[in-house]
């Protein structure tokens, strides 16, 4: 990995204030309005309690926006000649996805700490094992979506609709069970969505497997294999797509 290039990319990205405001700051405040300042915060959930179920969502919520910008922006960058200029320098292409790889983690943990650490002094409660764990499956399975970014960027070719492509988050965040508890249809429907796999796994070590419910505790939940199976099912989705657009795209050249 080039580390001049890495910093380089670190400070542009770190200056694009608006784009850092919905990757750490509106998780962060969502986290704060819908988490630690409710009165059943402190409601037992698994081996912990809400505020921190809610705290792993957000966080969630916030890394899977960073990677998806970033992925989306480095598809964009590649076609519109950027990769030309690359060419004339000593960078590989595995370099510079490498160094893409590297500011997408770096850029993923800004929310993930910033959260974490708020919950940490809002109450948010739970076994070691649950805060190390959740925070590592958020950042690794955070990255899947810089491929959905990466297609975003490969399908339309413009800042604009990588700019879709994390909005279009928010809808996948309500529909993945993230900002509020499904239950019925609705519930068998988000298992079917992008994001559930993902935020369930991180919930996994706090829950047990139990789900919040609306209309009284927390419910069993149906098992591991779910989020596990929608997780890959869409990371093969992302992958052979992406794929295939970008074979689409050298076949014109």
């Amino acid at each position: 990995m080039n580390l001049t290039y890495t910093g380089i990319e670190l400070r542009r990205v770190g200056r694009d204030y608006i784009s850092m405001f919905f990757v750490a700051v509106l998780p962060a405040f969502m986290y704060i309005v819908f988490g630690a300042a409710m009165s059943w915060s402190d409601a037992p959930v698994g081996n912990g309690n809400a505020a921190m179920y809610t705290m792993i969502s957000m966080a969630a919520f916030g890394a899977v926006t960073a990677t998806v910008g970033v992925g989306g922006m480095a598809a964009v960058e590649r076609m519109q000649g950027w990769g030309r200029q690359l060419g004339l320098t000593p960078m590989s292409d595995a370099q510079y996805v490498a160094v893409k790889a590297g500011v997408a983690f770096v850029i993923a943990l800004i929310p993930i700490t910033l959260i974490y650490v708020l919950g940490y002094f809002t109450g948010s409660q739970g076994s070691g094992t649950a805060w190390l764990i959740s925070a590592l499956v958020v950042v690794l399975g955070a990255a899947v979506f810089s491929l959905y970014g990466l297609l975003a960027g490969l399908l339309f070719r413009s800042e604009a609709a990588v700019g879709a492509a994390s909005g279009s988050l928010v809808i996948f965040a309500f529909l993945g069970n993230i900002f509020f508890p499904l239950s019925g249809t609705m519930l068998t429907v988000a298992q079917f969505t992008p994001l559930y796999g993902l935020v369930a796994l991180a919930r996994y070590p706090l829950t047990e497997g139990m789900m919040i419910s609306t209309t009284g505790p927390p419910v069993e939940g149906n098992g591991l294999w779910i989020p596990v199976l929608n997780l890959v099912v869409w990371t093969i989705i992302f992958a052979v797509t992406a794929f295939l657009l970008v074979r689409r795209g050298r076949s014109r050249q």
